[in-house]
């Protein structure tokens, strides 16, 4: 694009914004005082939620079964969305939860999770959120063709979980990744020299051979995440502790029909079972089921226009790769299920 059409373009931008500006502030001006008029537009910027909703299953107007989607790698890093506007899975997840515990005609939710496992820290998150709606309406999770690892540890704060028979899920277990090329560097005649405070500093560092007492300390930031990870299942599923370690929690992958015979799951069936379970925990047999859809303002669309903008001339990069096998960075702990970690 010329950079006249851009400075163009530009200025239409924030023509349109001050216009909006100013509609916005004779509308909430009109017929009040001036400061009756900040406390509507204080009021009605509480009163707006940031999704819109999609009905999936018409039903009765005041009551509502909300789905939520689920989908791939766990993450607290936000990828690049709709028009290029960043979004955070964890975030986005966050604030349907929000949005949906915030609604008294939402009398239940469905949590369907498509996801092979992620971050710990972001893991936990998303479990937290779950078990604190769980505490003021029921919360459905359905597991789809994958719910293991981070994925399963998330559904441990429902009211209850549906799995499919075919299922993938479990995994509990906690992975670190790192690469040692200490061995290519003496090849090549290479050498890094690495200055450190503290004999841990530079743990996992791949320029060396790792050393047992670094080794050992690793190994036990492992044991301490994955205690958490059994004390949450144990918790969730009544299931001992030593039981779990001694059995299904040594990191594999089972079906939804094993899930379902070592306590894992509640039952199994498909989406629309799990449908019909939420409505009937939440009373609302003839409530209607609706999905979250994200609605861009026009601050959004300006943000979105500008960021554009500052990239323009920049070239264009596409990875399908990280979508399809996630690599997952060094040194930081994952809930990720075997199958989905990728092969150096």
């Amino acid at each position: 694009m010329k950079q006249g059409s851009l400075g163009c373009l530009l200025a239409l931008v924030l023509f349109a914004l001050v216009v909006s500006l100013a509609m916005n502030l004779l509308q909430f001006s009109s017929g009040t005082g001036g400061g009756q008029g900040m406390a509507a537009m204080g009021s009605a910027a509480k009163k707006k939620t940031k999704y819109s909703e999609v009905v999936q299953e018409t039903g009765a107007a005041d009551q509502k079964v909300v789905q939520i989607d689920l989908d791939g790698v766990i993450s607290s890093v936000g990828v690049e969305g709709l028009l290029g506007a960043a979004l955070s899975s964890v975030e986005s997840i966050k604030s349907q939860i929000e949005q949906a515990e915030a609604d008294d005609r939402v009398k239940a939710v469905v949590l369907k999770i498509n996801s092979p496992g992620g971050e710990v820290t972001a893991s936990d998150t998303l479990y937290q959120a779950v078990k604190g709606l769980a505490k003021k309406k029921p919360v459905v999770v359905y597991m789809d063709s994958i719910a293991a690892s981070g994925g399963y540890y998330i559904a441990c704060g429902a009211t209850k979980v549906v799995a499919n028979e075919t299922t993938l899920t479990a995994s509990i277990g906690v992975i670190i990744d790192t690469i040692n090329y200490s061995g290519l560097f003496e090849k090549v005649g290479l050498q890094a020299n690495t200055f450190v405070s503290g004999a841990f500093k530079d743990s996992l560092s791949g320029s060396r051979p790792m050393r047992e007492e670094e080794r050992a300390y690793v190994q036990n930031l492992v044991a301490q995440m994955y205690d958490r990870f059994l004390s949450i299942v144990s918790e969730a599923r009544g299931v001992p502790k030593d039981v779990l370690k001694n059995g299904v929690a040594d990191g594999r992958v089972v079906t939804g029909k094993e899930a379902l015979e070592a306590k894992l799951v509640d039952q199994l069936g498909y989406l629309e079972d799990a449908v019909l379970l939420a409505k009937e925990l939440g009373k609302a047999d003839k409530a209607s089921v609706v999905k979250y859809r994200h609605e861009m303002g026009f601050m959004d669309l300006f943000a979105t226009a500008s960021a554009g903008m500052s990239r323009a001339g920049e070239p264009v990069k596409v990875s399908v790769a990280p979508s399809i096998m996630p690599a997952l960075r060094p040194g930081l702990p994952y809930y990720m299920a075997p199958l989905a970690v990728p092969a150096h």
